[in-house]
């Protein structure tokens, strides 16, 4: 099964890709959006050449794990993936920090804050990604 991992932002979509095992996710792109008309055109694409199976969408929960202002938009975001891609499961993951946790990993790596701009949405996403599919594993 190929899931594609996805970390939603204001313009921004974080995407990450598992292999065809589920164990490893792997950073895969950035869409730039400015509506989700926009954003759901560019997203076809990766679904349909990448055979997309599910979705991991990341949650941005409060630290006290409550909805914030984003976890809302995100889980309509959710809403939305279900009903263009009826077929297809939306799972939800934690992704408390999740972005906090990409920009240390790209600051140990000595990237410069230019390209860590550049990727931390999807490095985030694979974070989100392997999140989930590490903890399907030790549900088994």
């Amino acid at each position: 099964m190929v899931y594609l991992g996805l970390d939603l932002g204001s313009k921004t979509l974080g995407l990450a890709l598992s292999d065809k095992t589920s164990t490893i996710a792997t950073s895969l792109d950035i869409i730039r959006y400015t509506n989700y008309e926009d954003l759901f055109n560019q997203l076809d694409l990766v679904v349909y050449n990448r055979k997309i199976d599910a979705f991991v969408l990341g949650n941005p929960l409060n630290l006290d794990g409550s909805l914030s202002t984003r976890s809302i938009e995100t889980l309509e975001f959710k809403k939305m993936l279900e009903e263009r891609y009826k077929n297809k499961a939306v799972i939800l993951q934690d992704e408390r920090l999740s972005t906090v946790e990409a920009e240390k990993l790209l600051i140990s790596n000595n990237t410069n804050r230019k390209n860590r701009k550049k990727v931390i949405d999807k490095v985030a996403a694979t974070i989100i990604l392997q999140a989930y599919l590490d903890r399907r594993t030790h549900e088994r």
